[in-house]
């Protein structure tokens, strides 16, 4: 379909005269409905509810017509073909239901309960980042009971369902990062790619998972990066140091022999990302049932998507990496937690331990050569940013 938001609206193309009587019946202007139209993006929620008045249908019957075949289109669907037809999607506008957080501080806000129940209470365009680290369907054991070993329809829907919420909430120019393994980030890159804009599908190589029969591997885990609206608001990745050998101290790359071309400040972030630790070292480790992400990560994420004062919002709030890092970041939060919340309520009490491991890791960014390196390479007489200065 050449033009699938426009045919959507029954506007035939090339009849710009029918855009722009379409953008002033909608009050929205002309350049937002060719980011819908050549994206094949599904309107922001309260310019959906524009498009879907003005033309007198529903939700789904204009997915439809846009060529958005999401999990509740193709059950509607097939509900069809098996000689029952299901009622039109519900409104999800209505969330005026109020729910206190369980714990809090003076920058964030940790809720108890479902995901998908606690964000229907939340504001539209609220959020600046969303982070997700959600159950892979692994037939994991959580605290929470979740059933974690669902049918793959299943489990998709209701990915499906909480992304959403995770799409409304999010402000026009924010960001969302999901954490998943591959197989299920090729289902969900599908449903994003009708509601935001890819920017990155992005690798953490972490080689700590065991070998399986009759498959490559596994060794790494990778985090799609999507951007609500035509770009981000904030962009400002940090810059890593040159590889260098840890015996030697000598170059590993020769980054096309421009040497005296290289940013004092580092080389750029690549969308490969070899140096996340897995939490494993006890000290560090602030759950025993279960897996808990480096705040090593989430400092990466945050520093790259999000100002000071900004909110940060992550769904999943296991061991609480997300909202100790925003907090020690000067960045807002809401988390929602569905199993028990001590493990996140504790750790707040050691925020100084937290942040010193959080500055042993930035001390090293934003520089060419850390400064124990530029000594050992000063004394073996190898080049450093200086020597071309």
């Amino acid at each position: 379909m050449k033009n699938p938001f426009f045919n959507a609206c029954e506007i035939v193309d090339g009849d710009t005269a029918g855009i722009k009587l379409l953008a002033k019946k909608l009050d929205i202007n002309i350049k937002t409905l060719h980011f819908y139209n050549d994206n094949n993006i599904l309107p922001f929620e309260h310019d959906l509810q524009k498009v879907l008045s003005v033309l007198n249908i529903d939700e789904l019957t204009f997915k439809i017509r846009m060529g958005i075949f999401d999990f509740h289109v193709k059950s509607h669907l097939a509900s069809i073909y098996n000689g029952k037809i299901n009622k039109v999607m519900p409104n999800r506008l209505s969330k005026n239901e109020s729910r206190s957080p369980i714990f809090q501080t003076d920058r964030g806000k940790l809720y108890h309960g479902d995901c998908i129940e606690v964000m229907k209470t939340l504001e539209s365009n609220s959020v600046d980042l969303v982070f997700a680290d959600p159950p892979f369907n692994l037939k994991k054991f959580y605290l929470s009971n979740i059933d974690d070993d669902l049918p793959q329809n299943e489990y998709l829907k209701w990915t499906e369902d909480w992304l959403e919420e995770c799409v409304r909430i999010l402000k026009v120019g924010g960001s969302l990062f999901l954490w998943n393994i591959p197989k299920w980030n090729t289902y969900i890159s599908n449903f994003l790619n009708y509601r935001l804009k890819f920017r990155h599908w992005i690798v953490a190589d972490i080689k700590c998972s065991l070998p399986i029969s009759g498959k490559l591997y596994p060794s790494h885990y990778s985090i799609l990066y999507y951007v609500k609206g035509e770009k981000a608001n904030v962009f400002k990745p940090d810059r890593m140091p040159m590889e260098i050998c840890p015996k030697c101290y000598t170059d590993l790359k020769d980054y096309g022999g421009y040497k005296d071309k290289m940013n004092p400040k580092g080389v750029n972030l690549t969308d490969v990302w070899y140096d996340i630790p897995p939490v494993r070292h006890r000290k560090y480790k602030r759950r025993e049932e279960a897996n808990e992400l480096s705040i090593k990560l989430l400092d990466r994420i945050i520093e790259l998507s999000t100002e000071e004062n900004d909110i940060v919002f992550d769904p999943f709030g296991g061991s609480g990496t997300t909202y100790i890092t925003a907090e020690l970041k000067n960045r807002n939060w809401i988390g929602i937690e569905l199993g028990p919340v001590d493990t996140i309520i504790d750790r707040f009490e050691l925020m100084n331990e937290e942040s010193s491991l959080l500055a042993r890791y930035r001390i090293n960014y934003n520089r060419l050569f850390p400064e124990s390196i530029k000594v050992k390479r000063n004394q073996l007489h190898l080049w450093t940013d200086e020597t071309f200065a």
